[in-house]
């Protein structure tokens, strides 16, 4: 039996020029495995802890040197000698290590980088890919779906230095027969967007996560753009493609009031919430993320209400992929849908758990990326693995956005149609 040898970190960049931790786990029988830890902009107040050294010499205190130390002198010493496919065994073993509720004595960064690679090791030991491996640890083996992709083609908000609130404007190519044809779906449209955009007069700089990100009258301006470009991509809004919005709610909740300051506005939270449903009569929009503020739960109680039974309302600071968070919602009917970002919880094998939980729950469940990405595509291996119907992962430009856009296609070439049939529009909840 091949096991750990070693682990060792290092400190790299993530797409936004900050310091990230990637780890290497070394087995016995030579197989050398790597990941990387994403880092998140706009974050949920009860996401696990990313570990920063807070040295303002070094990445203007970004540095990530305690987190690597922490992997090379005292995580590495724990998992030495352990089978690399007792995933649980091993996540368990850095949680009980690190002792804190957030991991933040250890660090997320350093942990989740660590749970990862040992995934990756063990893929690598049993000769499967690394898919293969996650849908074993999930308890579904060689249940494969490809996801509908949520791209991103429009940023504001946190994302991007303009002077829209909303932080993601994006297309659900939901009639498209393979994900390779939704993924050029999304291509024609992105480049679409740049012509309506130039034609306007408009900036076509790109935001953290590749989408455009102009300055626009308002939010519904926006969503006017991306309707005119669907148009001259030779594509129908609303039967061919559909739009998604993630509001990133509580970067713009200020004092019990949520302020677009972009177009001059305030809301109550029921004034939000009757504000989105205005867009949604407006346009053909299927899917609101984070559209109250993450302790908001009364104003999501109505958001739901109002909005649950026709879109998919999707929980991201809501929830951040804990599912004692995750457990209260659905008892409480909040929401429709969770967005699984693992490094908001900080290990696999929880991440697994959320995506069962909010299955079990009939909400929907979309795997997502961060602001601040790395050339892993790990995410990619999970949305297929785990079936989870959807994926998030940025727009249609930036190499550690295509990296996970271009692993699909792989995947989806590998496994055929029939292995990995393509969800379209059966992701959606509700």
């Amino acid at each position: 039996m091949s096991v750990i040898t070693d682990v060792r970190a290092f400190e790299v960049l993530d797409s936004r020029g900050n310091p990230t931790v990637m780890v290497e786990v070394e087995l016995s029988c030579g197989v050398i495995s790597s990941a990387m830890a994403p880092s998140g902009a706009s974050t949920g107040s009860r996401e696990a802890i990313e570990l920063r050294d807070h040295d303002k010499n070094r990445y203007m205190g970004k540095g990530v040197l305690t987190a690597v130390a922490n992997v090379n002198n005292r995580i590495k010493d724990t998992l030495v000698g352990l089978d690399p496919t007792a995933q649980l065994d091993a996540d368990n073993m850095m949680i009980e290590l690190d002792g804190s509720k957030d991991k933040s004595l250890l660090g997320a960064n350093a942990i989740l980088s660590v749970s990862l690679a040992v995934a990756k090791a063990a893929s690598v030991r049993k000769g499967v890919p690394l898919y293969s491996h996650i849908s074993d640890l999930n308890g579904t083996p060689g249940h494969y779906t490809m996801p509908l992709p949520m791209m991103n083609i429009l940023n504001g908000g946190e994302h991007a230095n303009n002077n829209v609130d909303i932080q993601e404007f994006m297309v659900q190519p939901i009639q498209a027969g393979s994900f390779a044809r939704a993924l050029q779906t999304g291509v024609e449209i992105f480049h679409a967007l740049k012509r309506v955009l130039i034609s306007s007069g408009l900036n076509t700089a790109v935001g953290d996560e590749g989408g455009f990100a102009p300055d626009l009258n308002s939010n519904s301006h926006a969503l006017s753009m991306i309707s005119e470009a669907v148009a001259q991509a030779g594509y129908c809004l609303g039967t061919d493609v559909t739009l998604a919005l993630d509001c990133a709610a509580s970067e713009f909740y200020r004092s019990g009031f949520y302020d677009l300051k972009g177009e001059g506005k305030r809301f109550s939270s029921n004034g939000f919430t009757d504000f989105l449903g205005e867009l949604c009569d407006q346009y053909p929009i299927t899917s609101i993320e984070d559209g109250q503020d993450e302790s908001d739960w009364i104003g999501w109680k109505y958001h739901t209400d109002q909005l649950g039974k026709k879109i998919q309302l999707v929980g991201d600071d809501l929830f951040v992929t804990n599912t004692e968070i995750l457990q209260r919602g659905i008892d409480n009917g909040i929401g429709n849908s969770i967005l699984i970002k693992f490094n908001q919880i900080g290990t696999l094998s929880e991440t697994l758990n959320a995506i069962s939980m909010a299955k079990k729950a009939g909400y929907g469940v979309i795997i997502s990326h961060r602001s601040g990405e790395t050339e892993d595509t790990t995410i990619a291996d999970l949305a297929v693995g785990t079936a989870a119907g959807q994926i998030k992962t940025g727009s249609l430009c930036r190499s550690d956005r295509v990296a996970k856009y271009n692993r699909l296609l792989r995947i989806e070439a590998e496994l055929g149609s029939e292995n990995a049939p393509y969800y379209g529009c059966l992701g959606f909840q509700p």
